[in-house]
């Protein structure tokens, strides 16, 4: 037992009681992700152009503080305001679902004017024909009853920038309207307007659309106007709520809308705690079935790993996604991926005869490099992602990080002291294992010409369906336009509902059934930036409250045109990334072998992707970009094995010397891929559909990273060596 037990036993005390003082109760602590709790996110792009000369250096910021008095106003728990680039902000919404109110209450600039109408007849009737005087503006006031036009003095006789207060009021007949109040100065100048213009109308303009136009009926002393028109008391109560927070500096266009209703929130974390649960009880029993006592440690390992996650979650007051969930469920696989690395080199030194205690010590100290480099590559691809990730993507990479760093705790230090203090009471300690794979000598790479030629077939195959099905190998987030996930209460023809549509002529419309029959829900795609066709088209056929949208994204062409570029630097960024790191751990052309191998990877795996008519999106690149770093993991396994035998095995040719680096790693480099594939496939069956994609795609990604460790790394390293 070394001389620092003691304290490595009070560091994971004090870690895990941190953990579980931050993480208790879960349900109180951990946040919710807006996938899982519903609610919406929006992104604002400020409009440049119509910024004033005298606000441009801080628009954005006044831009977010005055949305977030207006969600305080609105009543939003825990809403999320932040500038995101110099002209953009974003804003989540949890729990909000009512989006054409939500929008209208962000997005309404509420630049208040007060203009007085021109009652000259003849300069209405030249502004009608299209000349408009000098010093004038021609609007139209709609009306319950059509339209009316209006001449305009240009200069506003009042703005809402002298406004103190609005609220909702109603007039005599009952109905709804806004009541202002205006500061001294604001009730001075409206005094002395109203004073001067008596029987002339005084139209009340806000966001260029004149609501009312009155007549003056006699002078205004006390700074109160009110705005009227066919409001509802919910309208007039937003109305009032924007006006009282102040007008934005500049308007502000809605270019991204993600909308995830509070059932598929409900239904998604119902499901993903199922897969969560189904993949850890397998890899859980899967342990101690393997590698018996030292099976039991690993999970004693992985329950604190589990407690420690969760608190780290906890205090980084970090969202917890769907995506989220995915990565704690996927580090629980990688978590025992280092213990199944030590437990391996532990069973190597016992064979050469060594006690327990050298066996535990060698190990360790000998499977250190290994996970130190697989896990720090991995780590490296979760921090590209939440660069360039966004929304739950995010969350992701955050959950799948702390993953990554808690796994290292457990397996290099919980286990350790574990291990320690089992052979320190017992200097015989059994550390039997089941060995289902043996010493093996299997001439790997005589057959790599045959690899090459296979992954050649369906690189091209994958590449030529890729390249043939154009855009719709990509989701909306990279295509722009609108996606919604519609449920109807009662069943609904696929063909009438497609029929319906076609003769609304929504641009460029696919609709697809999404999940069991039963459950009546579709996937409708649209270039369109709204879902107005889908709802009429839904309400014509059902009824009103029969349907209910589950899930909306509305993504603007810049915005789909910026994830498209992020995803590719997010990819490249990997490999680079990796490359430099695995060139200065080994060398270059070993770097090369790994990073080729990763390219060979991701075009696998998305030409697999295709072939199966799947759609690249989001969460699908940081599916691509989770198995760059963790295929990359079975690579370095081998290359760290192939540098130690290089010391070893000075005198045989390099083949040889490779080749049989693949066999001694042979039966760690198929249990690594095990338990992942476990985890990977309990989200797959168990995670539901919203998640299937990421699953499946994660399900060919590890598959085929173990055939490139041994075909494409290590029989490119071969042939580059021997020139």
């Amino acid at each position: 037992m070394d001389r620092y037990y003691k304290w490595k036993v009070l560091l994971i005390v004090l870690v895990t009681g941190f953990a579980l003082w931050r993480a208790y109760p879960p349900a109180e602590q951990i946040n919710l992700g807006l996938d899982l709790q519903g609610g919406m996110q929006l992104l604002l792009q400020v409009e440049v152009d119509k910024i004033p000369e005298e606000a441009r250096e801080d628009a954005t910021e006044r831009v977010v503080e005055i949305i977030r008095n207006r969600i305080d106003e609105f009543g939003v728990q825990e809403p999320v305001i932040q500038k995101q680039a110099q002209y953009l902000v974003v804003v989540q919404l949890p729990g909000v679902t009512d989006r054409d109110r939500a929008k209208d209450v962000v997005g309404k600039t509420a630049h208040l004017e007060f203009k007085l109408v021109s009652d000259d007849v003849e300069l209405l009737q030249q502004a009608e024909e299209g000349n408009i005087p000098d010093g004038f503006e021609y609007k139209e006031m709609k009306g319950p009853t059509g339209s009316t036009s209006l001449l305009l003095v240009k200069d506003a006789a009042l703005t809402g920038e002298h406004l103190t207060n609005a609220w909702v009021g109603f007039g005599q007949m009952g109905e709804p309207n806004v009541q202002l109040q205006f500061d001294k100065e604001g009730a001075k100048t409206f005094d002395k307007v109203t004073f001067e213009n008596v029987g002339r109308q005084l139209a009340i303009v806000l966001d260029g659309n004149v609501h009312s136009s009155p007549v003056i009926r006699d002078r205004i002393p006390n700074g109160q106007a009110v705005i009227s028109g066919n409001f509802t008391v919910d309208e007039s109560a937003d109305l009032s709520l924007v006006l009282r927070a102040g007008a934005l500096p500049a308007p502000v266009k809605i270019i991204e809308e993600r909308t995830v209703g509070p059932s598929l929130g409900q239904d998604s974390i119902r499901k993903g705690v199922k897969a969560g649960i189904v993949g850890a009880v397998l890899i859980i029993l899967f342990m101690p079935c393997y590698y018996l006592l030292a099976g039991v440690v690993a999970d004693l390992g992985l329950i604190l790993y589990a407690i420690i996650v969760v608190g780290a979650l906890a205090a980084l007051h970090a969202s917890l996604t769907l995506p989220g969930i995915a990565g704690f469920i996927l580090s629980i696989g990688m978590a025992v991926d280092a213990n199944v690395l030590i437990f391996e080199r532990i069973r190597e030194e016992e064979e050469t005869g060594k006690t327990p205690r050298a066996s535990i010590s060698s190990g360790y100290h000998k499977a250190f490099s290994a996970i130190f480099d697989s896990n720090l590559t991995t780590l490296l691809t979760s921090l590209i992602l939440f660069i360039f990730g966004t929304g739950p993507v995010k969350g992701f990479a955050v959950t799948l990080s702390i993953g990554i760093v808690a796994s290292m705790f457990s397996a290099l230090l919980v286990t350790r002291v574990i291990f320690d203090y089992l052979s320190k009471k017992n200097a015989k300690l059994n550390l039997k294992m089941l060995k289902l794979i043996g010493v093996t000598h299997i001439p790997f790479l005589k057959g790599r010409f045959l690899a090459y030629g296979f992954s050649l077939v369906v690189l091209v195959l994958g590449i030529v369906t890729f390249l043939g099905r154009g855009q719709e190998n990509y989701g909306v987030e990279f295509t722009g336009g609108t996606m919604a996930q519609i449920q109807f209460a009662e069943s609904v023809e696929i063909a009438d509902f497609r029929s319906r549509l076609q003769s609304e002529d929504a641009k460029g419309i696919v609709l697809q059934r999404f999940g069991a029959l039963d459950e009546n829900q579709f996937i409708v795609k649209t270039s369109d930036q709204d879902t107005k066709v889908v709802e009429k088209v839904a309400r014509d056929m059902r009824g009103e409250g029969s349907f209910e949208f589950l899930r909306v994204d509305q993504i603007g062409p810049t915005v789909s045109v910026g994830l498209k570029k992020k995803a590719l630097l997010a990819i490249l960024w990997a490999c680079l990334g990796i490359f430099i790191y695995l060139g200065w751990r080994f060398e270059w052309k070993f770097a090369l072998a790994a990073v080729a191998a990763l390219l060979h990877d991701t075009i696998f795996t998305f030409g697999v992707y295709a072939l199966c008519g799947r759609e690249i999106n989001i969460p699908t690149v940081a599916a691509i970009l989770t198995i760059m770093g963790y295929s990359v993991n079975d690579t370095i396994v081998n290359f760290d094995r192939v540098r130690d035998n290089l010391k070893l095995m000075r005198k045989q040719p390099f083949q040889k010397i490779v080749e049989t680096s693949i066999n001694q790693t042979l039966s760690r480099t198929i249990l690594t891929s095990v338990t992942t594939l476990l985890a990977a496939l309990a989200l797959f069956i168990f995670g539901g559909t919203a998640i299937n994609d990421f699953a499946f795609i994660l399900l060919v990604g590890f598959s085929v990273g173990v055939y490139s460790t041994i075909f494409v790394a290590n029989s490119l390293i071969v042939d580059w060596k021997a020139h």
